[in-house]
């Protein structure tokens, strides 16, 4: 499953440096998740950095990107090219 950043973002920059894929940008308003890139960072870390760093918890799991850990794993091959 893809994560998300709700309202509740600040804008504070801290999870865009930390997320290994590149999911993580400045939107129009907060700070956005690209579920194509995200793998909540399986393939990198046991846990998702972004999730780690944000200061006021507004990275939750996205129910509209459901995916298993085996789906992430698959997705973190291909976009890191060992696929």
């Amino acid at each position: 499953m893809s994560l998300k950043i709700t309202e509740d973002c600040i804008n504070c920059d801290v999870c865009e440096p930390e997320c290994p894929n590149g999911a993580i940008s400045q939107g129009e308003e907060i700070y956005v998740i690209d579920p194509n890139l995200c793998t909540e960072c399986v393939g990198h870390y046991n846990e998702p950095q972004c999730q780690q760093v944000c200061p006021v918890d507004c990275i939750p799991l996205d129910p509209e990107h459901v995916e298993s850990k085996d789906q992430l794993h698959e997705k973190y091959l291909k976009i890191s090219g060992q696929a």
